[in-house]
């Protein structure tokens, strides 16, 4: 697909992949895209199209539509061949539809940055919106203001955008910030004076940089504003602000005493430690790893940065040359891991290498016991989805040497090593399950909320397999409550993740749709590319499977080939030729797909396989893929993800053996 991006904020345009404006010719044919552009990628039929941009439509504007189509086809996909299908603007059904991704529309990108940054911590929320904030050009579809079909569109984003001002307000006076508040909150309540909630954030901005007068003042011109205006008095968040500016209530500057104080604390610690500490001092390379380990756990800039510089810490301790020293580095980072897939399997590969020096250049006393378990957990860790033995063994040896010195952060540690080795085949959802069960056990009992939250993840992916959602419904409520309590982010994106699962689970398909479009709202902040790289289309297309009423064939029709797909697609490519009834085309590449790595969504790119070689009748791969699979009977396909479910395993299998008798 064309790297074509689309501007609605502010005057309909359109980007190259170099930046370069589109020529997208008349208004018509800006109307025409700009239509279907509201319509997120939903067909519009040519009927509604012509009502849409016509007062009274003559005999050729079906025509004209066409010719609309065809003219922006031509710009859109400029390196289409001649009479290839199209695979932005397609043709569907009665109509058309715009089959832009997520990220190719700035309002669709504002409307997700928005969304997630409600969930993040204050510093995240304001760096979002300040982003997000920023692609406004001018008022949304600028060109189409008095059109019908633009109005409902325009006036939701123009909310959601005041929504943003505000909510970077927030974030800003959580943050001590309120002084760099006020000249925005000002601009603000002057342009849209009938919003209490500008009114409230500027007087309490006011209030905290010492202005009680003038927070009064403001609060006594939005009174009056609302009474000659609207006929309206203020409501009880105004009425209660006003009352406790009056008595100079000591809550309304918690935030920012506390934000300053801390930040102050932070600045002189460090400075002291900087001027204490000589510079190369192995005591510094300590002490940065353990605030590159606090930071994984904050999510999203804190977790990618967190990545960035774990190896560098480690290079840096083994040119020490002091194996007791790289292995407490290496060691020190057991930063909780849920997903089964490497976020960057280069520098896993990395760290594997160095923790195996490590364990080679340590001596053998007991002495170094817990420094060999935090290496083997590592090793256990870093070595997931590779199917190698060492894995499991490093894993086991680890949970031996815990056990053995009744260490329980050493435990949990090596535990979650033996939980990323616990996907080498279909059918351990159970195995999980009892390692998650563990993890919450010891961590529970001796306050490591960091793996506590983990092993109620586990568990939460584990009993959803199982089909037991009323335990995985009890997890996923008690891990939200952990990481609102602890300050941990991510945990919001699985359990919101989890929730579209049960959603697909319960039969509930629109409520699925609309819960996994607030779900990859919350990817790209979350900093975790092994776990958000190719999900989206893969949960839409295992949504379209779940039930058993769509083939393959049927499945393949809404499959966009330019999505990304990330590392799932060798399993996507069978089903495009099945669009054109290409058989051994279709063979050709089921047949080259691999056996699914060794991670949470085995049974899913199972079934996906499946359903292809059962549309084609391969009776070689279905023989392969029930062998696969049998292990897992009883379970829900990939819903041991707590991402998607392709429906009951049991169904699957049942469908394999159907079409191995019809062909044998």
């Amino acid at each position: 697909m064309e790297p074509i991006t689309f501007g609605v904020l502010g005057p309909v345009t359109a980007w190259g992949d170099a930046g370069e404006a589109v020529a997208l010719k008349g208004p018509r044919h800006r109307a025409v895209l700009a239509r279907l552009i509201t319509a997120r990628r939903r067909v519009v039929p040519v009927a509604r199209l012509v009502e849409d941009l016509w007062d009274e439509p003559g005999a050729g504007a079906v025509g004209a539509v066409r010719t609309f189509v065809a003219d922006l086809r031509r710009v859109l996909e400029p390196r289409r061949p001649p009479r290839a299908p199209a695979r932005l603007l397609v043709t569907e059904g009665p109509g058309y539809a715009l089959r832009a991704t997520q990220d190719a529309v700035d309002a669709w990108r504002f409307e997700t940055a928005v969304v997630g940054a409600a969930r993040l911590p204050p510093a995240q929320t304001l760096q979002r919106l300040d982003g997000a904030l920023e692609l406004w050009r001018g008022p949304a579809y600028a060109e189409f203001a008095y059109e019908g079909w633009a109005r409902g569109e325009r006036s939701r984003l123009a909310e959601l955008r005041l929504r943003a001002v505000e909510q970077r307000a927030q974030a800003q006076l959580d943050l001590g910030l309120a002084a760099e508040a006020v000249p925005d909150l000002h601009a603000h309540a002057a342009e849209h004076p009938w919003r209490e909630d500008g009114w409230r954030l500027l007087a309490l901005a006011l209030y905290r940089t010492g202005r009680q007068a003038d927070a009064l003042a403001v609060l006594r011109r939005a009174r009056t504003m609302l009474a000659e205006q609207l006929g309206v008095d203020p409501g009880p968040a105004l009425r209660r602000l006003e009352t406790d500016i009056l008595t100079q209530d000591p809550g309304l500057g918690v935030a920012a005493q506390e934000s300053s104080a801390s930040a102050q604390l932070w600045t002189q610690v460090a400075a002291d430690y900087d001027r204490t500490v000589a510079a190369g001092a192995r005591a510094r390379l300590e002490s940065t790893v353990q605030l590159v380990r606090n930071l994984a756990v904050t999510g999203g800039v804190g977790l990618r940065a967190a990545q960035e510089h774990r190896l560098a810490a480690v290079t840096a301790a083994e040119e020490f040359g002091d194996p007791d020293l790289t292995a407490r580095v290496i060691g020190a980072y057991d930063v909780p891991a849920v997903w089964t897939r490497s976020d960057d399997p280069g520098q896993a590969r990395q760290i594997v290498l160095a923790a195996e020096r490590t364990l080679a250049a340590l001596p053998q006393e007991t002495t170094h016991a817990a420094a060999r378990c935090r290496l083997l957990a590592t090793v256990a860790l870093e070595m997931r989805g590779t199917r190698s033995p060492r894995g499991p063994a490093a894993a086991r040896e680890a949970q031996d040497i815990a056990r053995h010195l009744d260490d329980p952060t050493l435990l949990a540690f090596a535990l979650n090593g033996a939980f990323m080795q616990s996907c080498t085949r279909a059918g351990l959802a159970a195995r999980r399950d009892a390692i998650g069960a563990q993890l919450v056990d010891v961590a529970a009992r001796h306050g490591l909320e960091n793996f506590e939250v983990l092993g109620r993840l586990i568990r939460m992916q584990a009993c959803g397999a199982l089909g037991d959602f009323a335990a995985a419904d009890a997890h996923a409520t008690a891990a939200d409550r952990l990481a609102e309590r602890h300050e941990r982010p991510l945990v919001g994106v699985f359990t919101q993740w989890y929730g579209a699962l049960r959603s697909v689970a319960g039969g509930r398909t629109r409520e699925a749709e609309e819960a996994y479009e607030a779900a990859v709202a919350l990817l790209p902040d979350a900093g975790m590319p092994g776990f958000a790289h190719g999900l989206p289309p893969l949960a839409r297309l295992c949504l379209r499977l779940a039930d058993g009423s769509t083939s393959a064939r049927q499945a393949a029709e809404h499959i966009d080939p330019g999505d990304d797909w990330g590392p799932y697609r060798p399993w996507i490519e069978p089903y495009v030729p099945l669009r054109t009834g290409d058989r051994g085309e279709v063979a050709d590449l089921l047949h080259a797909v691999p056996e699914p790595p060794a991670d949470l969504l085995y049974e899913a790119l199972c079934c996906l396989q499946a359903a292809v070689a059962l549309d084609i009748g391969d009776r070689t791969t279905l023989e392969r893929l029930h062998t696969r699979l049998a292990p897992a009977a009883g379970e829900l396909a990939g819903a041991g993800s707590g991402l998607l479910t392709l429906g009951p395993v049991d169904r699957w299998l049942a469908a394999i053996a159907e079409g191995l008798d019809r062909w044998s």
